[in-house]
């Protein structure tokens, strides 16, 4: 259904509907996801937002390079606030003409002289229109329209300029038998009697559009079954971002600061979405040639438990080894290989890591659900291949290296030294492979996985999956695909899910899964003993004394 098609159903619809103003492409987009189904687009507010007055100071090209962009970026129909037409009745002609090929739903344009002023600015010394002469603007732009959906909406200032029911519904009936597809009675009564006794007298000649601007005390149902098919909120997202910059700005120059400011407004990444930059990343990736990049995204929401008073205001990424936290050493390993676009999803203690360079994804639901939150919100926006890490691990740059250089659309990094594991009781992601892993496997370590789990017998084993994943670019398309699927199908139990529930969900449904075997070169932090081990002696063994193992986040 074309924008045209939906504003005139809002029109006609018979009941109340409501339109949001909206005065550049942002705010349109925030007027839609708030759940309005049409934007009126203001002059006062496009004008205000531009820092000049609502007299036509702005010419009627800008005015139209605004509302496009912001028809560009909704999906819902945009009525503009056209003043006067700009002019008479060629200049409505030239309007329409514009506003059709732009894909602007409709106009209202109302019964006042060219340049208009503000209807709250000294009304009643503003001068309205010859009735026959504003008729034959709207004939001419009804004249011109093209498609026959286009509505042209005429609006009286006769109450504005002091006349009184009479002369409103004088012009009215004259508008409607002009063309207009819908009148608007402007008022700025604080109780709109003018308006009441408009209504009932005007008994549903055609739909009625109201801007209850000055009489907001007034209980709206009091409209709702007297013809009034139309609610316009005509500035309200500028008054309200206004307040707000003042605030922020004043309270700036007072403290010569913006930590204080910083958690009161929106993250940089808000502004990103309403851009919709995801849409322009997934464009890139389509239309321009690739050089694959590798992303990569590392768990980090978990508190650590077992940490005891180390991690009462850190999460556990941060514990150090040798002077450097895990998340350093782990980032520094991924530059090592030229991997620079790393996010982290974070939770607990989210603002005591302060690594730079990195994309932070906030997971509110860390201290509730299990790892897979982390996946679903870390995995949302990657694009091409890329590498998955827990984050309380450590590998040498030789096993991330060798992950990378591995075929296959999902591969697992799996250690061969699981028998040290169950020989200290530890609980282990256990690894079932297709082929066992020989004394030779150096010449051939990549098997595809057939199960993997926490209760393998450790007879069954062939390795311990280290929670290091690569995916290539079709993996990526697969992982966030089953991702979304696994979580609209589980909702009420995906946060108790494990991820290795989900790799065996992949494998059930006939989604190859490898493991790149190796030996040894790399840490798991689960417990303080393991902080004390000496990580620069690139230690190939990574025995365990206790069975702890924290569901990671």
């Amino acid at each position: 259904m074309t924008k045209f098609k939906l504003l005139k159903n809002i029109i006609t619809s018979g009941k109340m509907q409501f339109l949001m103003e909206a005065h550049n492409g942002l705010s349109a987009r925030i007027a839609e996801e708030a759940g309005f189904r049409g934007i009126w687009a203001s002059s006062l507010t496009i004008s205000a937002a531009l820092g000049v007055r609502d007299n036509n100071e702005a010419s009627w090209t800008q005015v139209i390079d605004i509302v496009e962009f912001m028809n560009d970026n909704v999906a819902i129909p945009l009525l503009l606030d056209g003043d006067t037409g700009y002019g008479n009745f060629n200049s409505v002609r030239r309007l329409v003409r514009k506003l059709e090929q732009k894909g602007i739903a409709g106009v209202c344009i109302e019964d006042k002289l060219f340049p208009k002023t503000n209807s709250f600015i000294g009304g009643e010394q503003q001068p309205l229109a010859d009735i026959e002469e504003f008729c034959g603007r709207i004939k001419a732009g009804k004249d011109v329209q093209s498609d026959g959906n286009f509505s042209l909406i005429a609006r009286t200032e006769a109450f504005i300029a002091g006349w009184g029911v009479e002369e409103a519904l004088r012009r009215a009936h004259a508008y409607v038998e002009a063309g207009a597809d819908a009148i608007l009675v402007h008022s700025k009564l604080r109780h709109p009697q003018d308006l009441l006794e408009f209504l009932q007298k005007w008994q549903e000649c055609s739909p009625v559009i109201i801007v209850p601007t000055a009489y907001y005390d007034f209980p709206l149902e009091n409209f709702a079954d007297k013809g009034v098919a139309v609610v316009v909120w005509a500035n309200h997202l500028l008054r309200s971002s206004i307040t707000a910059m003042q605030k922020t700005a004043g309270q700036i120059a007072a403290e010569k600061s913006i930590r204080n400011i910083e958690k009161k407004i929106s993250p940089l990444a808000e502004i990103f979405r309403l851009q919709n930059m995801d849409e322009y990343r997934e464009a890139e990736f389509r239309y321009l040639p690739q050089i694959q990049k590798t992303q990569a995204v590392i768990l980090a929401a978990s508190k650590g438990e077992d940490f005891g008073t180390l991690t009462r205001d850190i999460p556990k990424c941060l514990l150090q080894i040798e002077g450097k936290t895990l998340l350093e050493t782990q980032v520094a390993t991924m530059n090592d290989l030229g991997i620079k676009d790393i996010s982290i999803v974070v939770g607990y203690k989210k603002r005591a890591i302060n690594v730079p360079h990195l994309t932070y994804i906030y997971n509110k639901d860390y201290a509730r659900g299990g790892i897979m939150a982390s996946y679903l919100q870390g995995m949302a926006g990657v694009l091409g291949p890329c590498i998955v890490s827990f984050g309380d691990i450590l590998y040498e740059t030789h096993v991330l290296r060798d992950l990378l250089e591995q075929e296959g659309d999902i591969v697992l990094a799996v250690d061969v030294s699981w028998w040290q594991g169950y020989k200290q009781n530890r609980e282990i992601d256990a690894v079932i492979a297709e082929s066992p892993p020989a004394e030779g496997y150096l010449a051939c370590r990549s098997f595809a996985i057939k199960r993997i789990g926490t209760g393998i017998n450790h007879q069954d084993a062939h390795g311990e999956w280290i929670g290091l994943m690569k995916l290539s670019t079709r993996g990526t398309e697969i992982f966030k695909k089953e991702l979304q699927t696994f979580f609209a199908e589980a909702k009420n139990s995906f946060s108790q899910a494990d991820i290795n529930d989900f790799l065996m969900r992949l494998i059930s449904r006939k989604v190859a899964i490898r493991g790149y075997f190796f030996r040894g070169h790399w840490l798991d932090i689960d417990g303080p003993e393991d902080l004390l081990l000496p990580w620069s002696a690139k230690k190939a063994s990574k025995a365990k004394s206790t069975n702890r193992k924290e569901k990671r986040r």
